[in-house]
């Protein structure tokens, strides 16, 4: 077992199907690079072919979910996710004010496909928006980020 619980298992299984664009439970090269680039990010074929080989444990050239999630907790064992954080906070801060708001949340979560109500937003805004402010700051990104992290781990 991975030690998830079945909450966090389905918050992945969100994530993986955001990537997962055809539903067939398998995210191809042509997926990968969609989501990478929906997200802002413009990577090259060789960080595309590297980005895979590093998940696809079984070189069948598709990532499974199985693999998905053992990324995901070698990722967070290696601890040097800070210019990782910086660099999804960056993606998802749109204007580069040092906040995420609500529209930009949002409007990154519409170009991944997921469809949010305003309160399924202002509710992932809530639980991250330790100032009150309505809109999340790099700090708070980064509290939110460590603690989906450790409870991860536990």
């Amino acid at each position: 077992m991975d030690g998830l619980t079945d909450e966090q298992r389905l918050a992945f299984q969100e994530a993986f199907s955001l990537f997962d664009k055809n539903g067939d439970g398998c995210i191809t090269m042509e997926e990968l690079a969609a989501v990478t680039r929906s997200l802002g990010l413009d990577p090259s074929d060789q960080e595309l072919n590297d980005m895979m080989s590093e998940v696809d444990t079984d070189g069948n050239g598709i990532i499974d979910f199985q693999e998905f999630l053992s990324l995901i907790a070698r990722k967070m064992k290696d601890g040097d996710g800070d210019e990782e954080l910086k660099e999804a906070f960056e993606v998802l801060d749109k204007d580069q004010n040092g906040f995420i708001s609500p529209i930009e949340l949002r409007t990154v979560m519409t170009n991944l496909g997921e469809k949010m109500t305003d309160e399924e937003v202002e509710q992932m805004i809530r639980e991250a928006d330790t100032d009150g402010d309505g809109q999340v700051n790099y700090d708070e990104f980064v509290l939110m980020m460590k603690n989906a992290e450790r409870k991860i781990s536990e």
